[in-house]
């Protein structure tokens, strides 16, 4: 077969394999692969795709907040605290202050004998080894409180065991030096340092500063890396006050309550000591006492001063308040004569002395000191009813005092446009209306301050800026006559009347009594039981002091008036007050 014969068979049609395309050189590099080898590869890049993602999201995203959490595991941080300002009274006494203490924290991570160094801890500490080992035994965290606020001499012995895993920081501690003694009107700190209760508390702000933060670096078991303080804030000291307390009369009014409300059979007990010509209040406290020192003593009911934040009907205290507006509508003087029945009636209610009498004339002034319901009632409707709410308005008597206390009371009377003719003879006597006593001893401040009204208060001054507070007056009533015509009448209910108790030996005190019926929660009022008061002030005093003593929930026949006089003789002594 010769080269033609082959090239002819070899051309002919349906003989053979197609003509292949060219393969470009990558194609020409690479080994041919089937389906499945071509699906491991597909697999093999979305695995690298998705730790590429991965590696994107933890080293861009998220980087920052990883890295915090590394640097929060190998830190250790805490706020410490500022020493807070310390109390005075008016005299420069300290009354709160914060003394150098010592915080004890463990890091249980640490800790190599968890019972041993229990045990030791409670031999130094007291308590329970029990309740120390638990706390060490806490492997989850490396932080835990051993003791806070510790005494520097009780940590010394603790550092001088040199436990494992036993750490110290320098704090504060607040002491109370005088216990009870106007703890009510201090109030105290948490072991944070937080205000809870009376000053402490409404000057928390001034007092307290700002907390410094502290952070240090630990190793990888936790152990502090020498040197290692990564961050200091120091903390910022608060600033001290001056209150118008004084802690000596203070103690004094105190022991007389408490002995007071003894010989009347009473738990419950208080009384207010305030300047007139000034607001400022020298004593202030209520049965239960508290001790601020020793909270875990002290009763419920005892963190507040009650004088200032609860209210109460006044009974006959009020009956001066009456009196003032009828003189200064100029109704009546003070020897102007009544006709007074035993009893009288409105809207079907009957109004009665608490004592019975027969029908009789009586003087305004008479009516006040026998403390007559039904001549007051009269009165003061004669005078007119509206003169009444004008005053009560004008002297502010159910409206908040301003006084610089947490949790002042305010008090109540319906609005005139709702007066019956009974309610008229209610309130005449202090009933169907509430105040709180700090109230009335603005009220009888008002009077011996020849009608200017003050704010009652405790702070003076910010010793360490010497910044003095500064308090609103108010000229409540102009009418001089009246004014004198006032005090004339609270004398004489002491000298001939029923707060003759009341006196101090050379001084002209000037005052009224009070049995106030209780409301009951069931209607009407509470049987044989009566919430009893005195108010006063000496006229023309050199320092002119204004003083309220009240007793609740007692049988009628008892007085607060020799309480009083007790506390207002000691007064007399302490700043030599004269008399004009």
């Amino acid at each position: 077969m010769d080269a033609r014969q082959r090239s002819g068979r070899q051309g002919r049609p349906g003989h053979g394999r197609a003509p292949q395309r060219p393969r470009n050189p990558i194609d020409a590099a690479l080994p041919s692969v089937g389906g499945r080898a071509q699906a491991v590869l597909v697999i093999f890049a979305l695995i690298a795709v998705v730790f590429f993602l991965r590696l994107v999201f933890l080293q861009v995203i998220v980087a920052d907040q990883y890295s915090a959490q590394a640097e929060e595991s190998r830190t250790i941080s805490f706020t410490t605290t500022p020493h807070r300002g310390t109390i005075y009274d008016r005299n420069g006494i300290v009354l709160a202050t914060s003394v150098d203490a010592t915080t004890i924290y463990a890091n249980p991570v640490e800790v190599t004998d968890v019972a041993a160094e229990a045990r030791s801890l409670a031999g130094v500490l007291g308590g329970e080894a029990a309740d120390y080992e638990a706390l060490l035994s806490k492997q989850e965290t490396s932080f835990v409180y051993i003791k806070r606020q510790a005494e520097v001499s009780e940590a010394e012995r603790v550092k001088d065991l040199k436990l494992d895993g036993i750490y110290f920081i320098a704090d504060t501690r607040r002491e109370y030096p005088h216990g009870s003694i106007g703890g009510q009107v201090i109030g105290y700190c948490n072991v944070d340092g937080e205000g809870i209760t009376g000053l402490e508390l409404q000057y928390n702000d001034i007092l307290s500063g700002t907390p410094g933060t502290y952070t240090a670096e630990r190793g990888e078991k936790g152990f502090p890396i020498p040197g290692g303080v990564k961050e200091e804030t120091p903390a910022v000291d608060g600033q001290d006050i001056m209150i118008s307390l004084d802690i000596k009369l203070q103690d004094t009014v105190e022991q007389a309550v408490l002995e007071g409300m003894e010989q009347i059979e009473t738990d419950e007990g208080s009384a207010i000591v305030m300047d007139a010509a000034t607001g400022e209040i020298y004593a202030a406290c209520s049965l239960p006492f508290m001790n601020p020192a020793d909270m875990a003593s002290s009763e419920i009911g005892s963190e507040h001063v009650k004088a200032i934040t609860q209210v109460y009907e006044p009974g006959s205290t009020f009956k001066s308040v009456s009196a003032m507006a009828i003189l200064e509508a100029k109704a009546m003087t003070p020897e102007s004569t009544m006709f007074c029945p035993s009893t009288i009636t409105a809207n079907d209610y009957d109004v009665s002395d608490s004592h019975e009498r027969d029908d009789e004339v009586m003087t305004l002034r008479e009516i006040l000191n026998h403390s007559s319901n039904v001549g007051i009632s009269l009165a003061m409707d004669n005078a007119g009813f509206d003169h009444l709410y004008d005053a009560i308005g004008r002297y502010h008597l159910t409206e908040r005092t301003g006084v610089d206390y947490p949790g002042e009371g305010s008090g109540h009377v319906e609005e005139f446009k709702n007066w019956s003719k009974i309610i008229g003879y209610n309130v005449s006597f202090g009933q169907g209306i509430s105040v709180t006593p700090l109230q009335m001893v603005r009220f009888y401040g008002c009077i011996a301050n020849d009608g200017v009204m003050v704010t009652p208060h405790f702070l003076i001054s910010k010793p360490q800026t010497g910044e003095v507070a500064d308090y609103a007056t108010e000229v409540v009533t102009e009418d001089a006559e009246a004014l004198a015509d006032m005090r004339s009448m609270l004398r004489t209910v002491v000298t001939d009347g029923s707060g003759a108790a009341a006196d101090v030996e050379g001084y002209p005190v000037c005052g009224k009594t009070s049995t106030a019926e209780i409301p009951s929660e069931l209607g009407g009022y509470k049987k044989g039981i009566y919430n009893l008061g005195f108010c006063g002030f000496i006229d023309g005093a050199s320092t002119n002091l204004v003083c309220f003593v009240g007793a609740n929930e007692v049988p009628y026949q008892r007085k607060t008036t020799q309480v009083f006089s007790a506390i207002m003789d000691n007064a007399v002594k302490q700043y030599n007050i004269t008399s004009s």
